[in-house]
């Protein structure tokens, strides 16, 4: 663990020096590409930091619901799926076609739609991290070992006793697998559901830092905030996959 961390911290510092190097090299001003220390000194700035906690609620509120309702959607659907080839037949095409579908191009009409408040956002997470959960879902409970289930069936287990100790254990890797996709997916989502329309969040703060004020290490500060949202949501999926599957093995 200790030498993965070290690995982890060396390969930070070697982007970081890259990226001073070219800054260095290239003479590039900070309007165009600011280097680690103009970064640093943005997120050193109370005033910026104020700004990104703000901003970071906002998100993060919009990441955690849509990534529960959309996880919770897609559950259900993946379970319905695995044990109904008719329901496969009938709505894969149409979880295809929506996931088929840019996120970017439906993210306008769902803000006209549903306004430009806190539903929106919600539920264009819960859209973009959907489709993985499904098929992560489906795979996962196709999998199962049939013979597991013939010896819980031998031994008189009820539907519900065979669900819940027998096909969700099995199926639990899988699922947790697109559970991972599906967290770093719902801050893209929010992102972008951001952009199409509202009034905070880390995506109208990247909105501001490009446009108006016109402060390219604030948006920098801004995508590395994003991108650790990102991270720690995967790392918060990792722990509870070693704990549950790990527990298991």
């Amino acid at each position: 663990m200790r030498r993965d961390l070290i690995a982890i911290l060396a390969v930070g510092t070697l982007i970081l020096v890259a990226w001073q190097v070219v800054v260095v090299v290239g003479d590039y001003p900070p309007y165009l590409l600011p280097s680690p220390f103009d970064v640093f000194d943005r997120f050193s700035d109370p005033r910026v930091q104020a700004t990104l906690l703000s901003h970071l609620g906002t998100t993060l509120v919009e990441v955690l619901l849509g990534l529960a309702l959309g996880v919770s959607l897609a559950l259900l659907t993946g379970f319905v799926l695995a044990r109904s080839h008719l329901a496969e037949r009938l709505l894969s095409p149409y979880i295809v076609a929506a996931q088929a579908t840019p996120i970017l191009a439906l993210a306008p009409l769902i803000v006209l739609w549903f306004g430009s408040g806190l539903l929106s956002k919600v539920l264009i997470c819960a859209l973009i991290c959907y489709f993985p959960m499904v098929v992560a879902t489906t795979v996962g409970l196709r999998s199962i070992d049939p013979g597991l289930v013939e010896l819980g069936r031998s031994l008189r287990a009820t539907r519900r006793q065979l669900l819940t100790s027998i096909e969700i254990p099995a199926a639990l890797p899988t699922i947790l697998g697109g559970l991972k996709i599906a967290t770093t997916l719902a801050v893209v989502g929010a992102v972008v559901a951001e952009w199409a329309g509202g009034s905070s969040g880390l995506g109208v703060l990247i909105n501001l830092a490009r446009g108006s004020l016109f402060d390219i290490p604030l948006m920098f500060a801004t995508l590395i905030t994003i991108a650790a949202i990102g991270v720690a949501l995967y790392l918060v999926v990792v722990l509870l996959e070693r704990r549950l599957v790990g527990a298991r093995a």
